[in-house]
């Protein structure tokens, strides 16, 4: 009898031991699976956060990639019209220097209008002055002659003077006897008509040139009408 409980006690006590280790074992593969679970979601979750880093990687590298494709064509483009404006350069500063000479030439001759200019204009105010007075002296001069010996003197068109004597005949004293004068572009006295003609005239409009005495050539002019006589 105490045999079979000493069986019983040693088959009870492996099973209670059996138990245990089945109990550990199945605790320790647990534990095991839940550390390799762990495992494979942190090192899924790596390899993914390695992917998507790789991807973004590749994604900048091939913007890169075009950026410099970008650079290297517009380098080639610019480099192209380099070369191109290069062999268009001699023409560029060949057609520069005409234009700068052409410049220069344009400024020279500018200056020399503006110098002709002023040269004119010094002998248009010299040939003013020197008309205005010979007007002045031809007003005097046609204030005696009115006054003593009956000349007139009249402004026709053209800007011309005509002169009037009488009592030049004794038979007709109302007759006249005239010469038209103009002052010419070079401020000289010029006659353009005498009725009647005196063979003398060309004498007298020179002598009055020289000596611009309007009084003594008007009284050699009258001299030579009563001449006619």
């Amino acid at each position: 009898m105490k045999s079979i409980k000493d069986c019983d006690v040693g088959e009870h006590f492996g099973n209670t031991l059996e138990e245990i280790r089945n109990k550990v074992l199945f605790q320790a593969v647990g534990e095991m699976l839940d550390t390799g679970m762990e495992f494979c979601q942190s090192h899924k979750q790596y390899v993914k956060s390695v992917l998507d880093t790789c991807s973004k990687k590749c994604k900048e590298d091939e913007t890169i990639f075009e950026t410099i494709e970008a650079y290297k064509k517009d380098l080639d483009q610019k480099s192209a019209l380099l070369k191109e404006k290069r062999f268009d350069l001699p023409e560029i500063m060949s057609d520069i220097k005409e234009k700068d000479s052409f410049k220069q030439d344009l400024i020279q001759k500018i200056e020399k209008l503006k110098a002709e200019q002023a040269k004119n204009r010094e002998l248009i105010l010299s040939q003013n002055k020197a008309n205005k007075d010979r007007l002045k002296n031809l007003n005097k001069v046609k204030q005696v002659f009115q006054d003593r010996l009956r000349l007139e003197i009249r402004k026709i068109q053209g800007e011309k003077l005509q002169f009037v004597f009488r009592n030049i005949s004794h038979k007709n004293p109302d007759s006249a006897y005239t010469f038209t004068l103009r002052i010419n572009d070079e401020g000289a006295y010029q006659i353009v008509a005498c009725d009647p003609p005196l063979e003398q005239m060309s004498y007298f409009e020179q002598r009055l040139q020289q000596t611009n005495n309007f009084s003594a050539f008007l009284a050699n002019v009258r001299k030579a009408f009563v001449a006619l006589q």
